[in-house]
C-alpha cells in the first residue's frame, strides 16, 4: 500500500472512529493534520505542534519522519522540540532509542496502531488491550517498527522435508548451514535457505524447536519451545514488525510477540509471565566440515513448498555484502569492532560476553572466562563456526601442530554436546551461544556485555 493511499484510508479511518473525542482532541487532530496535509499547510501544522514545546510529542515526530518521507517541516519541528538537528527518520528513531526518559504523548498510541492497522489490520490484534498498554510491554511502543512486510507474510518452515547428506547435490561445499545435534538427530539447515523464511518450527531428536534467523542482525538462535510450565510447544512465526532493527517473532497460540535475540515475550498475553525460551547450541559451518562430521545429516530439502531463488549468495546479497544497516539502531562503540562484524555472543553463568569471529583467525583456540565459570571456544573464522564449553580452572587447551585438541588432562575430540577424553572417561559441557552482528549484541546487551579484546 502507498504512503498516500495509507494517509487517505487513515483520515477516513479517524473522522469515522471519532478517536479524538476521548484523549486531548485538539493534540490529536493537529498531529494527525500533521501527517494529512500537504506544503504551507503541513509547516504551519508542525510549527504549531512544536511551539507547544512538549517534548512527549517527539515521538509523534519520529513517527511522521518516516511516514511522511523526512518532510522538512516535519524534521524542522523535531529539531526544535529535540533540542538538536535531526534531518532523516534514521537519526530520529537512534535519537529516541537512545532517550528513554521521553514518555509519548497520551494520544500516540493511537496514531500509531492507526498506521500499523492500515498497513495489515492483524497487526492491531497484537496490542489489544488489556495487554497492549505500556505499562504492561516490555519494549517501548515508539521502538517497534514496521518492517515493510505483512504480519505473518514471511512464511516459516514447519517441519520441512528433509533428505539424506548424499540426496543433497543442490549444495556446494563452501555454503554455510545452521548445524544442530540432539540425542543423535543430525540436521543441517543451509543459510541460503533459512534466510528467505527466518523461522523454522521441527522436532529434533524428539526435542521441539525453534529456529529464529534475524537476517537484519545476522543471528540465528536455536529455541527450545515448550516453555516452562507448560506441556505443550509453541509455533512461531515472524511478525513483520521490528524492534531496534531486529524481528519480533509472534506465537501462535497467544499472539504474543517475542524478541528473536532473547527469547522472551515482550507484547501481549505472555509479556507479564517469566517465560523465558531455553536456548539450544547450534553452530554455523560450511555444508563440507558439517557433513564430514556429521556423515549420518540429514538436510533440508528444495522441496519447501514454495518457490523462492534458494541459489547461494542470493537472498539479501546487498545487504551482507555493506556496512551499512537496512532499518535503524543505535550503534555503540566501534573502536574495536564494527557494526556488522560477527561476535560470538554468550548469555550464562549470570553474565554475558561476546568474542569477535575474526578473533578465531590466527588462535584457533581461546581459553577464558564468563562471569565465574571457566570455558574454552573453539572457532573458524572462515566459516563463522564457534562452539564453546566449559573447563575446569586448572586446565588450558590448545590446538596442536597436527590439528588435535589438547589440554593439561589429555587429547579431546569435540562433539556438539561434549568435549570427550579420547579415552571417555572425561566430558566437558557445552555452552549455548550464537553469532550475531556487533551492533545487535552490543544494542541489546550494552555495558551488560564484556568484549574480548587479544
Amino acid at each position: 500500500m502507498s504512503v498516500i493511499r495509507l494517509i487517505l484510508l487513515l483520515s477516513v479511518i479517524f473522522v469515522s472512529t471519532g478517536v479524538q473525542a476521548e484523549e486531548s482532541p485538539d493534540i490529536l487532530e493537529l498531529s494527525w493534520q500533521m501527517f494529512a496535509v500537504q506544503g504551507e499547510e503541513k509547516k504551519q501544522i508542525a510549527e504549531k505542534l512544536a511551539a507547544l514545546g512538549d517534548r512527549s510529542l517527539i515521538p509523534t515526530f519520529v513517527l511522521a519522519m518516516r511516514w511522511t518521507r523526512n518532510n522538512i517541516y516535519v524534521a524542522e519541528g523535531l529539531t526544535r522540540l529535540a533540542g538538536e538537528e535531526i534531518t532523516d527518520w534514521h537519526d530520529a528513531y537512534v535519537w529516541q532509542e537512545r532517550h528513554p526518559e521521553i514518555v509519548p504523548h497520551e494520544t500516540f498510541r493511537a496514531i500509531k496502531l492507526r498506521f500499523l492497522e492500515g498497513t495489515d489490520a492483524r497487526f492491531g490484534q497484537l496490542f489489544e488491550l488489556p495487554h497492549g498498554t505500556r505499562d504492561k510491554m516490555k519494549i517501548r511502543l515508539e521502538e517497534i517498527s514496521w518492517g515493510g512486510a505483512r504480519f505473518d507474510s514471511i512464511p516459516p518452515l514447519d517441519n520441512p522435508a528433509m533428505i539424506e547428506a548424499p540426496a543433497a547435490d543442490y549444495i556446494q561445499d563452501t555454503d554455510l548451514v545452521f548445524g544442530v545435534e540432539i540425542n543423535g538427530d543430525a540436521r543441517a539447515y543451509p543459510l541460503r535457505i533459512l534466510g528467505w523464511h527466518e523461522m523454522l518450527n521441527e522436532t529434533i531428536g524428539g526435542v521441539p524447536v525453534a529456529l529464529a534467523y534475524c537476517t537484519l542482525c545476522g543471528a540465528g538462535i536455536l529455541f527450545e519451545t515448550v516453555a516452562e510450565g507448560s506441556d505443550e510447544p509453541l509455533v512461531f512465526g515472524s511478525s513483520g514488525l521490528l524492534y531496534r532493527s531486529n524481528k519480533l517473532m509472534f506465537d501462535r497460540a497467544t499472539n504474543s510477540l517475542w524478541n528473536q535475540f532473547t527469547g522472551e515475550p515482550v507484547v501481549g498475553p505472555l509479556a507479564e509471565s517469566d517465560v523465558r525460551l531455553r536456548i539450544r547450541p547450534l553452530i554455523i559451518t560450511s555444508w563440507k566440515d558439517w557433513k564430514s562430521s556429521h556423515p549420518d545429516t540429514r538436510v533440508l530439502s528444495l522441496n519447501t513448498g514454495f518457490y523462492r531463488d534458494y541459489g547461494s549468495g542470493v537472498v539479501y546479497r546487498e545487504y551482507f555484502s555493506n556496512p551499512e544497516l537496512m532499518f535503524p539502531a543505535s550503534v555503540g562503540d566501534e573502536s574495536e569492532v564494527s557494526r556488522k562484524e560477527f561476535v560470538f555472543g554468550i548469555r550464562e553463568f549470570g553474565a554475558a560476553k561476546a568474542w569477535p569471529v575474526e578473533a578465531f583467525r590466527e588462535k584457533r583456540v581461546i581459553n577464558d572466562r564468563v562471569g565465574q565459570t571457566d570455558v574454552v571456544l573453539i572457532g573458524d573464522a572462515k566459516t563463522r563456526t564457534v562452539r564453546a564449553y566449559v573447563r575446569n580452572p586448572d586446565e588450558t587447551f590448545e590446538q596442536t601442530s597436527d590439528g588435535e585438541l589438547k589440554s593439561d588432562h589429555g587429547v579431546w575430540r569435540t562433539e556438539e554436546d561434549f568435549l570427550v577424553s579420547l579415552d571417555g572417561s572425561q566430558r566437558r559441557a557445552r555452552v549455548p551461544g550464537h553469532v550475531s552482528y556487533w551492533f545487535a549484541w552490543d544494542n541489546y546487551l550494552g555495558v551488560r556485555s564484556e568484549l574480548y579484546s587479544q
